[in-house]
């Protein structure tokens, strides 16, 4: 679902939504859904307890660093009307990938306390964020055609991504 609302808030913040762009959020978002339950699957046990403390903070982190760099784009954005920074590309799409994902760490590594097979698994969580990404994304393009949008939709983008960090602090018990 994180990375369900970071599309929608992605794709409001793009002009247009290229086919390009519906690619590479989609294949990033559901590659790393998919990796991180692998990877925490062979990470097991030894370091479960150290990624279930900072993994919140991880993502956080990022999404709040997205966010702010969307927020400041959306003050020069008034005069270009485009988007300055693609975050489909670069940088940017490792942080979206690593921030939607990092939860599904912790998936694997339970996976591996109970001796689960973390394959079918993974290729499921994959594919079904792929799906949710390219849907998230239709939706915020739709949505940044929309008059009142349209203007603010940069910000609008920055706060969704802020929020969904913020949710997960919560989700984790810090307030």
């Amino acid at each position: 679902m994180d990375a369900f609302a970071v599309s929608i808030a992605s794709g409001v913040y793009l002009c247009n939504v290229t086919p390009r762009q519906f690619f590479r959020l989609s294949w990033h978002f559901g590659l790393f859904q998919g990796m991180m339950p692998v990877i925490g699957w062979y990470a097991g046990g030894a370091v479960r307890g150290w990624i279930e403390q900072y993994d919140h903070w991880v993502a956080f982190t990022l999404l709040t660093l997205v966010s702010g760099d969307m927020l400041w784009q959306s003050f020069e954005k008034a005069a270009t009307d485009c988007v300055l920074k693609d975050p489909s590309k670069g940088f940017r799409l490792v942080m979206l990938s690593v921030a939607t994902s990092i939860d599904a760490l912790a998936v694997g590594l339970s996976f591996s306390v109970l001796n689960v097979s973390i394959w079918l698994p993974a290729l499921v969580i994959g594919i079904t964020a792929a799906g949710f990404t390219l849907a998230g994304l239709l939706i915020g393009s739709r949505a940044e055609h929309v008059a009142a949008l349209r203007r603010y939709s940069a910000m609008t983008g920055a706060l969704v991504l802020f929020v969904i960090g913020v949710r997960i602090l919560y989700a984790h018990g810090v307030f």
